[in-house]
């Protein structure tokens, strides 16, 4: 990996750091691997098992550049952020972990994080990144990857982009296939990360957003007209009425049928390209089409490194997050692994110009909103699902009055 010109520039300081001051355990290590030995100039890094051979090679050129070493401890993705949460106030935990954003509520509330200081570097990557690893005006994350939901089409089936989610109806109806559009769903909670765009279509965002953009926990906006509207356009599309959404679907079963050629249209990630690719489909990635008339923004889910606030090698770690993750050659590695849209915009440029269906999401996330990290959020996943589901299936009564109890049941929460 080439160093970059901020790498060369800090190589000096980090060398005296090492020489001078990165002694001990390195927050400690993995407490469940046996080893609570402490390394002078040592920094312990958890990575899942998909980004563990990138970081390898980032670590290597590291120790080379610096004299500090990397250990890399792997954790499943699904068990880092409970497991920084207890290990790192006991001394345990790693100096950098890989997460998700949307963890930042937990992290920061906790006490668990330290700020990274990016600097100028902030600039370098796509502005949602940088917002999504932002809480509180401060930047708790080297983001490397963006993802988020788009309308995925079989060309062969359907040549031409929807304009409208009516008019996609109407050409997947066209088509002649047994369905006319594909979304997984939940029986029992639905699944209102899919269905926001179509939410947000109807100006009916979760939260109301702060001067700086971001979100305002006393703001609920949930239950505007905006998501009465929705609620009875749901209803529309549910089981009393076109039967479009069917909580019988789940993911599983809407890829398989788009899969199977019975769909022009799936509203998915990247995530479920390479089944439909390694099944012959010639695909392409839309913009969600809007049901009430504005645009329908997806959540995006924006993931990265972050560090302990306990790292006793913060110098040497924030330099490994910044200039080694944070290089265009790891973030393109983590891309060709990962296949989500970098997020460093060299990385970001290079990979949408090469690639369609990584320009077609990342247009789609151009118009995404980052998925909100407040704890508050906690208040809203209890209630939001299920009651769709409701609305969806037709039982519990009218939608408006479910949606409304909905709303005031997770202000309740909330307060």
């Amino acid at each position: 990996m080439k160093v970059n010109k901020r790498s060369i520039a800090a190589f000096g300081a980090i060398a005296a750091v090492s020489a001078l001051t990165l002694v001990g355990c390195a927050a400690g290590g993995d407490s469940g691997s046996g080893d609570d030995s402490e390394s002078a100039g040592e920094i312990t890094v958890w990575v899942d098992a998909d980004r563990a051979t990138v970081l390898e090679d980032a670590a290597k050129d590291f120790t080379a550049d610096t004299g500090v070493k990397v250990k890399l401890v792997q954790k499943e993705f699904g068990e880092i952020r409970d497991q920084f949460v207890q290990q790192v106030p006991t001394g345990k935990g790693p100096d950098v972990a890989v997460g998700a954003h949307d963890w930042l509520g937990t992290l920061v509330t906790n006490g668990v994080v330290a700020p990274v200081e990016l600097g100028d570097a902030a600039s370098d990557y796509e502005k949602v990144a940088i917002d999504a690893w932002s809480y509180e005006g401060k930047i708790y994350g080297v983001p490397y990857a963006i993802e988020n939901i788009g309308l995925l089409r079989n060309t062969d089936l359907a040549p031409e982009a929807p304009t409208s989610y009516d008019d996609m109806i109407a050409k997947g109806r066209a088509a002649g296939t047994e369905y006319a559009f594909l979304v997984g769903l939940d029986p029992e909670a639905a699944d209102p990360y899919h269905l926001y765009p179509f939410q947000t279509s109807f100006g009916a965002p979760v939260f109301g957003t702060n001067a700086d953009g971001s979100y305002n926990p006393d703001d609920l906006q949930i239950g505007n007209e905006g998501g009465q509207a929705f609620a009875s356009w749901l209803a529309s599309q549910g089981a009393t009425g076109t039967g479009v959404f069917n909580s019988n679907i789940s993911g599983d079963l809407a890829r398989e049928n788009f899969v199977a050629g019975k769909s022009p249209f799936y509203l998915t990630g990247p995530w479920n390209v390479p089944a439909a690719q390694d099944a012959g489909l010639n695909l392409a990635v839309d913009p969600i089409p809007s049901a009430g008339g504005q645009t329908a923004q997806p959540f995006a889910g924006v993931q990265g490194f972050f560090l302990s606030s306990e790292s006793k090698n913060k110098l040497a770690a924030t330099e490994f997050l910044v200039n080694y993750i944070g290089s265009e050659e790891v973030q393109t590695a983590l891309y060709e692994v990962g296949g989500r849209t970098p997020a460093l915009t060299a990385a970001y440029d290079a990979a949408v110009a090469g690639d369609p269906i990584t320009a077609g999401f990342g247009a789609v996330g151009a118009d995404a909103v980052p998925m909100p990290s407040i704890p508050e959020m906690g208040s809203v996943w209890q209630y939001w699902g299920v009651t769709e589901t409701a609305i969806i299936n037709g039982t519990g009564g009218d939608p408006v009055e479910l949606w409304n109890k909905m709303a005031s049941d997770i202000q309740t929460a909330i307060q």
